[in-house]
């Protein structure tokens, strides 16, 4: 699988407004549900905040994997988004998050759903990849750097 795969250009927002968790995944929401029209803002957010209530997906260094299931989705969207400053994300190391890749999967898809985290968390472990994240200063920017 290639990022390409499932983020699209449309699906990035650089410098996000967020001053909570709940307000950066509205945001990522937001982005989601203009992909996805026929799934609105609520259901996504609740798929997004259902799991992060199991524990926070900041996975460390500045950087979480926020990921729902939704019923009736056709293929794994993702989102990326980042904000400055970095938010209290309750991350396993206690850091500021400000780099977000969100993944919507499909309800019944459980083995695509991991294999698609693990290659989001390996693309983020590389740190020439995080700095032009964090240095992107357009949507466009952004999207290019996680190519």
């Amino acid at each position: 699988m290639q990022i390409t795969d499932i983020l699209s250009p449309d699906c990035t927002l650089c410098a996000a407004p967020g001053s909570s968790k709940k307000r950066i995944l509205e945001s990522i929401s937001q982005l989601a549900h203009l992909h996805n029209q026929n799934f609105p803002e609520t259901q996504i957010l609740d798929a997004l905040l259902g799991r992060e209530r199991m524990g926070s997906t900041g996975i460390g260094q500045g950087i979480a994997i926020p990921h729902g299931r939704i019923d009736g989705l056709q293929k794994i969207t993702a989102v990326l988004v980042t904000c400055k400053p970095g938010i209290n994300f309750d991350a396993i190391d206690n850091q500021p998050v400000d780099v977000f890749f969100a993944i919507l999967v499909p309800a019944e898809q459980t083995e695509g759903h991991l294999q698609t985290l693990a290659t989001v968390a390996q693309k983020l472990a590389e740190k020439n990849t995080i700095k032009q994240i964090r240095n992107a200063q357009t949507n466009q920017e952004l999207y290019e750097a996680i190519l």
